[in-house]
């Protein structure tokens, strides 16, 4: 089975309106699995603190490297995750193309960090 993993602050936004889409069909038909993790569960302070001035300066609050590489170390290490994509979301990003998406579909899964 194909398993996508969304590394987020907001969990609860998962599947969204996926779930109402064809794909969101195949979910409900176990074709394809999608867990959403909440990566405030990694933080180290009693606050879940995961996020941070940007150590260079400016505007703005980025994820903390630590908290991050934490949570995409516990997914990796599940059993049949440790080769699969982990693709950080950006707006500063290549844009998705349907070449792309075949590519990952014919993988295990990929690890989405939003």
């Amino acid at each position: 089975m194909w398993r996508a993993t969304a590394l987020t602050l907001f969990p609860g936004m998962f599947p969204g309106p996926l779930g109402e889409s064809l794909a969101g069909r195949a979910l409900k038909e176990g074709v394809w699995s999608l867990e959403a993790v909440d990566i405030r569960r990694f933080a180290k302070d009693r606050h879940g603190t995961v996020d941070d001035a940007p150590f260079g300066g400016g505007a703005g609050m980025v994820l903390k490297p630590d908290v991050l590489s934490a949570a995409i170390e516990s997914v990796v290490a599940a059993p049949g995750m440790a080769e699969v994509p982990r693709i950080l979301l950006s707006p500063r990003g290549a844009p998705s193309t349907q070449a792309r998406g075949r590519q990952l579909a014919a993988g295990p899964g990929v690890v989405l960090v939003c």
